[in-house]
């Protein structure tokens, strides 16, 4: 069924880096939640009246408020479609970021209101109708929110959609919420004792934590996140893969929207080469990392000693010194500057993220005096900084 209706509703719709293609899969998606909920909302309404039931209800106006997460959703990605212009210069990819979140707001809203709900019901239960009509409807209903699910993860990681994805999870927590309400209306028809109250707190709490996750992957983008090691290794093994770039480090990318970003990472390349070469070279990266990963890739290049065998052996030293201390550890923009009585060694420390600065200190101080018990002349100039690259 999804492969169906992508073929026909969404034009060109293998091309999912297209900006109009992805807001035809965003259109599809909030039409699709739209008519189901809607549906949905209208049949479970009918049953939590004429069956009494608080969790049925509850759950007919959690469809409601689903149907109104996918016009939020459908708005978004319209939005976020908008070219760049004098004020958003990297375009409005971000407004999708805010689209998930306001359908995070909705889920936690509509837990809460469960929940109170919920309590009320506990102290003052209602007296509830058993009706195998409506364990059918809602058993229906289980099918219909776990095709959406189902069809909303597949089309937002098709398109790398955080509102489609959201989504999915919000219909998945329904699927959840609705078998919860079957079983308390079977242990009332079978028992004849009344839970309703009791379950639908248990899914008030399903409902708000789906929200309370939806926000969090929705704000990362937002705030900032670390690389993902596989897209840091992909990109820094890409750019040392050309002649004469020695290594890289310091990899950044910054998010502007799915599909929408800009990165920067330092090249070291040899410091004999002519720097227009070196230049032809990084213009070059440049242009086929944009080909290649659809990015807006800024290199910087550092100059690095390739020949010198003092300079090698210094650097072999330093590695052997931080190999002891912590396999973790990590350096870069290494260079050796000579002076009359002392050799100063000058490199940047990539360390742990659990490595606060007190540490820090403590452990460029340790890596110095190890360093001079191996060669009485050198001292150590570090500057200690954290990766940008999210641990493994």
């Amino acid at each position: 069924m999804t492969n169906f209706l992508v073929k026909h509703w969404i034009k060109n719709y293998e091309q999912v880096e297209d900006a109009q293609v992805r807001t035809a899969y965003g259109t599809l998606s909030s039409i699709v939640g739209i008519v189901c909920n809607v549906i949905l909302f209208g049949a479970k309404l009918l049953i939590g009246l004429l069956a009494g039931s608080i969790s049925v209800m509850a759950d007919a106006f959690n469809n409601l408020s689903d149907a109104a997460s996918s016009i939020v959703g459908l708005v978004g990605v319209r939005m976020a479609e908008k070219p760049a212009d004098k004020d958003h210069p990297f375009g409005h990819g971000r407004i999708e970021y805010i689209s998930a979140f306001i359908v995070a707001f909705f889920v936690i809203q509509v837990g809460f209101s469960l929940f109170k709900t919920s309590v009320g019901k506990i102290f003052s239960p209602d007296d509830m109708t058993f009706s195998w009509i409506s364990i059918l409807i809602l058993g229906l209903s289980i099918g219909v929110k776990l095709w959406l699910s189902l069809f909303n993860r597949k089309l937002g990681k098709r398109i790398n959609s955080k509102v489609l994805l959201a989504t999915s999870t919000d219909a998945l927590g329904d699927v959840v919420a609705t078998s919860s309400t079957i079983f308390s209306m079977v242990v009332y028809g079978v028992l004849s004792v009344n839970i309703d109250g009791i379950v639908g707190i248990a899914v008030s709490v399903v409902v708000m934590l789906a929200g309370i996750n939806i926000a969090k992957d929705t704000l990362a983008p937002l705030i900032g996140e670390a690389i993902d090691p596989k897209l840091y290794r992909e990109i820094s093994d890409f750019v040392e893969g050309f002649d004469g770039i020695v290594g890289t480090h310091d990899l950044i990318i910054h998010n502007y929207g799915p599909s929408r970003s800009m990165a920067s990472i330092h090249a070291e390349v040899p410091n004999d080469v002519d720097i227009e070469d070196s230049h032809e070279t990084i213009d070059r990266i440049e242009r086929e990392a944009g080909r290649k990963f659809g990015i807006l890739l800024v290199i910087h290049m550092d100059p690095v000693e390739t020949h010198d065998k003092r300079v090698q052996e210094f650097k072999k030293m330093v590695a052997g010194v931080l190999a002891d201390l912590d396999s973790r550890l990590k350096f870069h923009d290494f260079r050796v500057v000579y002076g009359k009585n002392h050799i100063n060694l000058i490199f940047d420390l990539v360390v742990p993220r659990e490595y606060n600065e007190a540490v820090q200190e403590t452990l460029k101080t340790k890596i110095s005096a190890m360093v001079r018990e191996k060669d009485s002349r050198c001292d150590c100039v570090i500057t200690a900084e954290n990766s940008f690259m999210a641990e493994e």
